[in-house]
């Protein structure tokens, strides 16, 4: 296999492959400045109180912090991906099935995407610089662009992140300092308007916005050279910039009166900083998103040649774009935060509690085939948190992907520990 191409393979990541950890804060930073975070933002506090808002906005956060900084450290204690860590707690066979089910995920994140890029670069196009240009001729020109940068590797999405970083985090401020121009913050929070959402879905869609980046978040953090930098890679990316996003875009939301973040920064004379946050933030978004997704299919079929599944898999992206996944795409993050969250709870707990000695690249060589531990909890955890939202039973946390999590925690251990005794019985 070609040199560049070694990451996406099944191995450890080695001491000549290591980035300092600042330019892979870039990356993690960089999805939480793209144009997916802004609307959920927008929507967020259009479908809350401003308190709660707020309130989801920093506890939202949080959670996605916790999630995705045990995940960062294990990814850099082990330097191997998400895909190999899933290998390991659910099996050979088992991980397949899990892996599958994230690259489906990842490849309807780069369609709503890509979707997102056409549509709104066209807009801008028009309304920027008078150009006509039609959507779907953007798509498919973005997703070349993307596609290549993924068959590339991780280090050409590092380099393009660590250049944009600087220039989103000025766009934002400017998002920011613009709407505060046009109402105070004081004002703002007086501002009286009625919820459509109860605070614990308000943080379920800050969570479910960035999930799946906090899950897989060893797929970067495996190039960090200490775990204690994979820590600060997640509290910048979803304390600092995730919350800084979301809470300009909120702002600008309730200054505005808009419901369009595009149309809201058009208005405030930041249309060329549109531009730049949707060309950019989507590139390296979805770049990533193919780079995982192409980790997790190659994880599952080794045999398969790493640059040809980038390209089919850019191909199939762009198919899911035509899908228009747009129309429910609060509801997509949603449901994506109580279905997935719980595999990084069992993850966790069996890396931390059950069998900490398994998680390096040898035990590989001897995995067990299926874990039918891990798949019972994921399905009771995911279920559990399915029935709650709908009000079906009550939830403990008013949170689904927190219900989803410790659920999927506490099963799992408990079943590993259950099997335990039976075994010392057994051999008693």
């Amino acid at each position: 296999m070609k040199p560049e191409l070694n990451e996406f393979s099944a191995v450890r990541i080695t001491d000549s492959q290591l980035v300092p950890w600042p330019r892979v804060a870039a990356v993690g930073a960089m999805v939480a400045f793209s144009l997916p975070t802004f609307i959920t933002g927008l929507e967020v506090y259009q479908a809350l109180e401003p308190i709660q808002t707020l309130l989801a906005l920093f506890i939202g956060s949080l959670i996605i912090f916790a999630i995705g900084g045990v995940m960062g450290v294990i990814g850099a204690k082990t330097r191997m991906s998400s895909y190999l860590l899933v290998r390991i707690a659910f099996g050979d066979k088992g991980a397949s099935i899990v892996n599958i089910a994230f690259a489906i995920s990842l490849l309807g994140w780069f369609g709503v995407n890509i979707n997102l890029f056409g549509d709104a670069v066209s807009r801008l196009a028009l309304d920027v610089f008078a150009l006509n240009i039609a959507p779907l001729t953007l798509a498919i020109m973005a997703s070349f662009c993307m596609t290549l940068t993924t068959v590339i590797g991780f280090r050409a999405i590092n380099w393009l992140a660590t250049i944009m970083v600087p220039v989103l985090a000025g766009v934002t401020f400017l998002l920011a300092y613009s709407a505060l121009s046009e109402k105070s913050f004081e004002q703002i929070l007086a501002t009286e308007k009625a919820a459509t959402l109860s605070l614990g879905d308000g943080i379920s869609a800050v969570v479910g916005a960035i999930i799946i980046g906090a899950i897989i978040l060893p797929d970067i953090t495996r190039f960090v050279k200490h775990w204690s930098n994979a820590i600060y890679i997640a509290f910048i990316a979803y304390v600092v910039v995730q919350m800084a996003v979301m809470g300009a875009a909120g702002l600008a939301g309730a200054s505005s009166g808009h419901a369009n973040i595009l149309d809201i920064m058009i208005d405030l004379g930041l249309g060329i900083g549109a531009s730049i946050i949707v060309i950019a933030g989507s590139w390296v978004l979805n770049s990533l998103n193919l780079y995982s997704a192409v980790l997790s299919t190659t994880a599952t079929f080794p045999r398969l040649n790493a640059t040809w599944v980038t390209i089919g898999l850019g191909l199939v992206g762009v198919f899911v774009a035509l899908l228009n996944l747009l129309d429910n795409f609060i509801t997509f993050i949603f449901y994506l935060s109580i279905i997935f969250v719980p595999v990084a709870g069992i993850i966790i707990m069996d890396y931390l509690v059950i069998r900490p000695h398994a998680y390096n690249i040898d035990s590989l060589n001897n995995n067990r085939t299926i874990a039918p531990k891990g798949f019972i909890a994921w399905l009771i955890s995911a279920v559990f948190a399915v029935l709650s939202t709908e009000n079906v039973i009550p939830s403990p946390s008013g949170i689904a992907a927190i219900d989803a999590i410790f659920l999927a925690g506490i099963v799992y251990t408990t079943l590993s520990w259950n099997e335990r005794r039976s075994n010392h019985r057994t051999q008693s």
